[in-house]
């Protein structure tokens, strides 16, 4: 051996290479050389020209963004520390497709403490040529990176506006691969039915969402993967255009040329159907639930507010009591009004059980409210003449009669606050069938 391989070797043996791999896991390098096929070639080169690989490391990771990759963070880290002064890598563009991560290498070389980049066909040292070599390459990759985004979106674009939707089918329809991309779309016939009927029980039944999921589980209804529809994807294809013909992407809508399933009107019927106003929690009160079961299934009474367009103008709104539907969700337990639903209790109501206690403290404080306000608010001259005559009642306010008065003129006229307090007085339970309370 001459003094100059002897030298050469003993070059080698104090550049300590790491062998870094990388394969992005995004399609645009999807034809990118295999992490396998990276480390195989790159371990041959090093084994003809006598390098030593201290380390293997590898990551499936994009870089298109400086920062992001753990692998190639703690490799430069390493090179700081001095565990590496050199990379092996199989071309330029696994290291660096972004400037932030470019810059770093640079910087690393500069500092004398990154000696070499070896490709399987350059070799980039400390010097100011390679180093601007090195930084067109990389430039160049990142500048055919843009590009390809670029083109990807302008294609995505081009293929909307032809009335092709580039994303996976939604339910109900099929994809039609060409070439493994996504070429067209065509009505799945198994499922696409099941999907119609879904939105004709919303439009014409009123059928919410949960009420949905429970038919299409009851029917054992699966999708292409074969899964259950979750709920959330009950709500998501009930409100997908791409079923009457239109379809959304990038923020715009386009005009598709799949075969509708269902028409635009009843998409909009829908729409209005899955409409709900903003609940004010804790500030709707509807005091009968409390006392009444569905007599169908058993599930708890719930109420909600319905409002009746007049003929000469406004509103007049109706409370409406009826079945929750927690246990059945096709009960038919039909609706009653609030007014019905009182007028019925008042007419049991020597059959009820009452706190007659709770009554009469809820009368004395009414009467002390009465006297508070006779004392403070109104004039000598008011109370003179229109309410001096009533003063405390000749009656005890413990008696049960008065208190059953006092208990019936809440429900008659009292507000919704009054009657939530007063009814917890009332120990008897209700049943509501077909319009009817009876005892339980």
């Amino acid at each position: 051996m001459n003094k100059k391989e002897s030298g050469k070797i003993r070059e080698n043996e104090q550049v300590k290479y790491c062998l870094y791999a990388r394969k992005s896991t995004e399609s645009d390098e999807r034809q990118a050389m295999s992490i396998d096929s990276q480390i195989k070639e790159m371990t041959d080169l090093a084994n003809r020209d006598g390098l030593i690989i201290k380390e293997v490391r590898q990551e499936s990771h994009s870089a298109k963004s400086s920062g992001l990759r753990p692998v190639f963070n703690q490799l430069l880290i390493d090179i700081r520390n001095g565990v590496f002064n050199a990379i092996l890598t199989w071309a330029p563009d696994r290291l660096s497709r972004n400037a932030g991560d470019l810059g770093t290498l640079v910087d690393l070389m500069d500092q004398g403490k990154l000696a070499t980049i070896r490709t399987f066909s350059q070799s980039f040292s400390n010097n100011p040529n390679e180093k601007f070599l090195l930084m067109i390459l990389c430039s160049q990759a990142k500048l055919e990176n843009d590009n390809r985004g670029i083109n990807v979106k302008r294609g995505l674009r081009a293929k909307c506006e032809a009335g092709w939707r580039p994303n996976k089918a939604p339910l109900g329809y099929l994809n039609v691969m060409n070439n493994n991309r996504i070429s067209y779309v065509v009505i799945d016939k198994e499922r696409a039915p099941i999907v119609k009927q879904m939105f004709t029980r919303v439009a014409e039944k009123g059928q919410s969402g949960r009420v949905i999921k429970a038919w299409l589980d009851q029917i054992d209804f699966r999708t292409q993967s074969g899964c259950k529809l979750a709920i959330s994807k009950v709500y998501e294809a009930l409100k997908k255009p791409f079923y009457y013909g239109e379809f959304e992407f990038g923020g715009k809508t386009y005009k598709g040329n799949h075969e509708p399933i269902i028409t635009k009107e009843l998409f909009d019927k829908v729409q209005r159907r899955l409409l709900v106003p903003p609940k004010e929690w804790h500030k709707k009160l509807f005091p009968f639930r409390q006392i009444c079961k569905c007599g169908t299934c058993g599930a708890s009474i719930t109420a909600e507010d319905k409002y009746k367009k007049l003929k000469y103008g406004g509103f007049k709104k109706h409370i409406y009591y009826h079945c929750t539907r927690s246990i059945d969700y096709d009960c038919e337990e039909p609706y009653i009004t609030e007014d019905d639903l009182i007028q019925q209790l008042i007419a049991q109501i020597d059959k009820v059980k009452i706190d007659e206690s709770f009554l009469t403290k809820q009368l004395k404080e009414e009467i002390e409210k009465f006297h508070s306000l006779r004392d403070q608010v109104l004039h000598q001259e008011f109370l003179t003449g229109n309410l001096n005559q009533f003063d405390y009642p000749q009656k005890d306010p413990l008696d049960v009669d008065m208190a059953k008065d006092y208990l019936l003129h809440v429900l008659k006229a009292g507000s919704s606050e009054d009657r939530v307090k007063i009814l917890s007085a009332i120990k008897t339970k209700f049943i509501l069938h077909n319009k009817q309370i009876s005892i339980m």
